[in-house]
């Protein structure tokens, strides 16, 4: 059973990737002074975040971002506490902070196991809980679309990202694309 995680203060929310485009890994990181919690998501759940974050900021009026000074990379060494499966968001009037939960992606037991087996219960996901401000959110906002953008680029025809040797397109009947 994985570890859940409850910040409800943060000096830095971020993400940031390892790897080259194409093989990169995504990872969501919460740090409040020496806490760091490091978890691993897919670009789509990362662009999906920020886009989410962004649309909330843009009907709360948001203020200026973060300072230039505040260092967005991820603390090392990156190691992930567990995979996200899903994410939330809210916002809580009251203390004026956006909250954003991600729950673990936890595989479902075997069909295979024996149901007599204590490992074939559903096993409950861990839960991480951030709560950010305004400024911390749009400066995640500003990064997420960073690293999104920074990947491979995409086919002109079908949309799909091109490997730097180009990939077969599906649209150019099976013919090899390159950049």
């Amino acid at each position: 059973m994985s570890t859940s995680f409850d910040l409800p203060e943060l000096d830095v929310l971020t993400a940031g990737t390892i790897g080259p485009p194409g093989q990169r890994i995504f990872y969501l990181q919460a740090r409040r002074a020496s806490d760091v919690v490091t978890l691993r998501l897919e670009k789509g759940q990362v662009a999906a975040l920020g886009e989410y974050l962004g649309g909330m900021l843009a009907d709360l009026s948001t203020p200026e971002p973060l300072p230039a000074e505040v260092d967005l990379d991820l603390v090392e060494p990156v190691v992930a506490e567990w995979v996200v499966g899903s994410l939330a968001v809210a916002y809580d009037e009251a203390d004026d902070r956006l909250v954003i939960v991600a729950e673990e992606l936890v595989r479902p037991p075997d069909e295979d196991d024996d149901e007599d087996d204590a490992t074939a219960e559903a096993v409950e996901p861990a839960v991480a809980r951030f709560r950010a401000t305004r400024d911390q959110v749009s400066a995640f906002v500003e990064r997420a679309a960073q690293l999104v953008a920074a990947g491979r680029p995409p086919c002109r025809f079908c949309g799909r990202p091109l490997d730097p040797e180009g990939h077969v397109c599906p649209k150019s009947n099976g013919h090899r694309l390159n950049r």
